[in-house]
Formats: structure tokens, sequence, C-alpha cells
């Protein structure tokens, strides 16, 4: 399990609430609240779930990088 660093920044920068977010990915809003405040860590499978919805590189959600482009 790992914890996403910058989920939380990625939801505020582009204006998304968490509401918002868990209906776009049909995950409920407790859930989203406890990646962001790293009280569950995700699988590999939430991961590019959310890097997919912020096209952004999984390094860079985890906080690897500070380069968020994905190389697809």
């Amino acid at each position: 399990m790992i914890h996403i660093f910058r989920l939380k920044q990625l939801r505020k920068e582009r204006g998304i609430s968490q509401v918002r977010l868990s209906i776009d990915l049909n995950m409920g809003q407790n859930t989203i609240s406890r990646y962001e405040n790293e009280v569950h860590q995700a699988d590999y499978k939430t991961l590019i779930l959310f890097a997919d919805y912020f096209n952004v590189s999984i390094d860079y959600l985890l906080g690897r990088t500070d380069n968020p482009k994905t190389n697809k």
C-alpha cells in the first residue's frame, strides 16, 4: 500500500471537491478523504485511476518527481 502525497494538492489546484472526485471515480467521499489524510493507502489500481484522472504520472502523484508528465 502506498501514500498519495499530491492527491489533495491536485484536486484543489483543479477546483474539484472531494464529492465531485468521488462521483467521477465511483468511490466514496470518505475514501477520498482517507487517502488525502493518509489514513488509508492506495493499491496500484487506485494509483492508476488517480493518475489517469489528473493526467499525471504515478511518480508525480507519489512525490517521486516534480515532473507531472506521463510516459504513455
